[in-house]
């Protein structure tokens, strides 16, 4: 009852006088003297707290200075009136959620209060307090001002004499607390690499991972990923906190939170409950911060991998046993087929050939399912960096040494969808797996001069489907309740076929057929295209091959029939047609001087006009190194094809991975040179054969390695040279030094001696004067003797002796 009769008085002011809102707050402000009571400090606070959302200039302007006063002296003391002025301060800074005017407002307030460290430091203090909504309230505080001006707060923090302990405690209470505690330190942390490291070794990892343990791993809500959040901000960019992260127990959870055992050896199947955990928006968030958090460990600068991973961990996927699961349609989830168990390269190339659950959506190219493929294409490509496991790849799909003649390739998923003719009417599924396959042999066969001779010596089977495949899925069903199903019949063979058609003789083939189907088949046709542009680039045989297997018809086929809609095939055929001449150095049917008058007829310009509208197409200049899928339609010319037009809600497509868009962009120009050059010229490029390829090749890798090393000498010398300065530098000062002290100490002698020189002639001039006053007294004192005896005086013996001695003394 007093807060409230205190309160109303001193509303009310004056009895009969109406009071303005300017009149209350100046009344109120009054009270806020640390020479009034502490009761009402706290009615004035609290009531000014009321006023302050509506009233927000006109209370800032009276009491800010006040507030601030009382949060650095009676915060302590009060933890009522504490909060109430922390709340209010809260108020009059907050910019979320407001106008311009309003935010303007919360801005200037918040410069008021980091005038000067103190209020800043006591907030950071307050973080510790006992009482919980003070501690609660200084975080919310603390989070308004870190986002209007974080680079002077976290100035503050750096000088504050709590330290980091207070923050780091945030993570040790309730939920509540942690909440904001997490969304602070977020904001704390976020762009300065200094409070990173300072938290770092005050064991915010620790308490970070603590957090997440407590709120359940994976299955936590939203304080396990703002804590995981964190704990990304905390390492990407900073290979200090990388380091010491690597140094302490952590990454061993870091599978565990996974619900992963890391104790599993790779050939030990996968624990049935990982395989069949369900899988929430939250979850799936949280599991991918963890994956990042890995992802950065590995991949950063000279960081090795994971002490939870073996050394040569990227040979595990090969010899990794993976059991896959696959939902049963129509269960909602809640019952799952088994599938065979793969390898992990295996289970990799089904997951890219026809998407997830053996491709049972495939069909409807939704967003997360082809960015799921796309994505591992970029684990597919970086597995085959090494060009030994390239050539392994494709040694594996040439025909048995001793099988006898005709002998075919195996098959292979990734030979299987390079196989699939396009026939019509065209199946959506089908053409996303020649899409893939195309990419994947294209990392196989870029820049790989041996892989490339290899692959002309694959020899595809008559096409028959996988064991177990469909249209739309891999060789892998195995029902977990039943047997395996039949085996398909075999397709009856065709007695025209002698089957010694080559892979590349094939894609020649599919590329015509392609050419006579619909817009949908545009797809594939740019598939084929760019996969042939890469493998013909720098293999005069494979373009050799192609050439004599009818692609130099297809290609000026599709140059005679340009789209106006759709630019890239022709683009793409001009492009490959200027490969085919650059690089036709092989003698055969076709040589460079036949193709010479076909490009000649077809116009040099034109065709560079059309390579160049490529270059200008948003399917080309989208693509980036991250992202390679598309909205369908892709916006250009193109999307006013009916063909075009999505069948599905969502649907997206790929026309081109970075790889190929980078290789379009290093030798675009390179192959406009070569279409104007004379059939007799020297290729503009260095590699001539394949072997010449492969000798290229590795010269190339020697020079790169040499070029290396030079560069490390010249680093050496460098510092040697810089070391050499500095040493003559120091040598040159101490030898200056040392000749100024002897020049010095060669003074301070040569003063002294002529000092002592002057001395000595002084005393030796003394002594002269003594001596002849000694003379002088002695002939005095014998005159004095000689009248004394004169005058008939007594004169003693001994003075007479000595006289008579001095005589003696004189006349000797």
């Amino acid at each position: 009852m007093e807060f409230f009769q205190q309160t109303y008085t001193a509303l009310r002011g004056p009895t009969g006088v109406q009071q303005t809102p300017a009149d209350t707050i100046t009344r109120l402000s009054d009270r806020l003297s640390p020479s009034t009571l502490l009761a009402d400090r706290r009615a004035a606070v609290l009531s000014l707290k009321g006023l302050a959302r509506a009233h927000k200039q006109l209370v800032a302007a009276h009491a800010l200075q006040g507030l601030l006063v009382i949060i650095q002296n009676d915060a302590d003391v009060d933890p009522d009136i504490g909060r109430a002025a922390v709340e209010t301060v809260t108020v009059l800074c907050d910019t979320l959620d407001a106008s311009y005017t309003q935010r303007d407002l919360g801005l200037e307030h918040t410069d008021k209060l980091l005038e000067d460290e103190k209020t800043a430091h006591k907030l950071f203090a307050l973080l510790g307090d006992q009482d919980y909504l003070l501690r609660y309230s200084a975080c919310v505080l603390l989070i308004s001002i870190l986002q209007n001006r974080p680079q002077r707060v976290q100035a503050y923090f750096l000088t504050a004499p709590t330290g980091p302990a207070t923050v780091i405690a945030l993570l040790e209470g309730n939920r509540e607390i942690v909440e904001r505690g997490t969304a602070m330190l977020a904001a704390l942390i976020r762009q300065s690499a200094e409070i990173q490291k300072v938290l770092a070794f005050d064991g915010i990892f620790e308490k970070l991972f603590s957090v997440i343990t407590r709120e359940g791993g994976l299955e936590g809500q939203s304080v396990v990923t703002d804590a995981l959040k964190c704990v990304d901000t905390l390492l990407r960019f900073n290979i200090s906190n990388q380091s010491y992260f690597r140094e302490t127990n952590l990454p061993s959870l870091l599978c565990s939170l996974l619900f992963f055992n890391p104790g599993i050896q790779p050939d030990q199947a996968v624990p049935q409950e990982f395989a069949l955990q369900f899988w929430n928006e939250d979850k799936a968030t949280n599991a991918g911060l963890i994956l990042e958090a890995i992802g950065l460990l590995l991949g950063s600068k000279g960081a090795g991998c994971l002490r939870l991973l073996p050394p040569a961990a990227a040979t595990l996927l090969p010899d990794i046993i993976l059991t896959p699961y696959m939902p049963v349609l129509d269960t909602n989830g809640e019952e799952w087929d088994r599938l065979e168990a793969a390898t992990g390269i295996d289970a990799l190339l089904e997951l890219i050939m026809h998407g997830e659950y053996n491709g049972q959506d495939a069909a409807r190219r939704q967003k997360d399912s082809v960015e799921l493929r796309a994505t591992a294409v970029g684990v597919f490509e970086h597995f085959v960096r090494d060009d030994r496991v390239k050539e392994a790849i494709v040694a594996g799909m040439l025909p048995p040494e001793n099988a006898g003649a005709p002998a075919h390739s195996p098959v292979t998923p990734l030979l299987f969808g390079l196989m699939i003719p396009p026939n019509s009417p065209l199946d959506r599924a089908n053409v996303s797996s020649v899409q893939f396959a195309a990419v994947l042999l294209a990392h196989l066969l870029r820049h790989a001069p041996q892989c490339k001779s290899l692959a002309r010596e694959i020899v595809p089977p008559p096409l028959t489907p996988l064991p177990g495949s469909s249209t739309a899925g891999g060789a892998f069903f195995v029902p977990a309740d039943g047997a395996a199903p039949p085996a398909p019949e075999p397709a009856p063979k065709d007695d025209t076929e002698d089957g010694s058609e080559s892979l590349l003789a094939l894609l020649a083939e599919h590329l015509s057929l392609a050419a006579r189907e619909t817009r949908e088949a545009d797809r594939i046709i740019c598939a084929y295209l760019t996969l042939l542009t890469q493998w013909l680039w720098e293999d005069p045989r494979a373009v050799r091959e192609f050439l004599e297997a009818g692609g130099l018809g297809v290609l000026v086929d599709q140059l005679n029939q340009p789209s106006e809609i759709d630019v890239v095939v022709p683009g793409l055929c001009a492009f490959l047609l200027g490969v085919c001449y650059e690089f036709n150095r092989e003698p055969g049917e076709i040589t460079r001087a036949t193709i010479h008058p076909i490009l000649a007829r077809l116009g040099a310009d034109v065709l560079v006009g059309r390579m160049n509208r490529v270059r200008e197409d948003d399917r080309i200049k989208v693509v980036g190194p991250d992202s390679w899928v598309l909205p369908c339609p892709t916006p250009g010319p193109q999307a006013l094809d009916p063909a075009f037009t999505p069948i599905y809600d969502g649907e997206t497509e790929i026309w081109f991975d970075w790889a190929f868009v980078d290789f379009w962009k290093a030798n675009n120009h390179t192959v406009q040179r070569g279409i104007v050059a004379d059939p007799d010229s020297a290729s503009s490029s260095t590699a001539q054969s394949g072997e010449e390829s492969i000798l290229v090749a590795s010269l190339r890798a020697v020079i790169a390695k040499q070029a290396a090393e030079i560069e490390v000498l010249q680093d050496k010398l460098k510092e040697l040279a810089a070391t050499s300065r500095a040493a003559a530098e120091a040598a040159a000062s101490a030898t200056s030094q040392s000749t100024t002290k002897l020049n010095e100490e060669r003074g301070a002698l040569e003063a002294a001696l002529t000092a002592e020189r002057t001395k000595r002639a002084e005393v030796e001039k003394e002594q002269e004067d003594l001596l002849v006053l000694l003379d002088e007294l002695s002939g005095k004192r014998a005159k004095d003797k000689q009248r004394m005896k004169e005058q008939g005086m007594e004169v003693s013996e001994d003075e007479d002796s000595e006289g008579e001695d001095e005589e003696g003394e004189e006349e000797e």
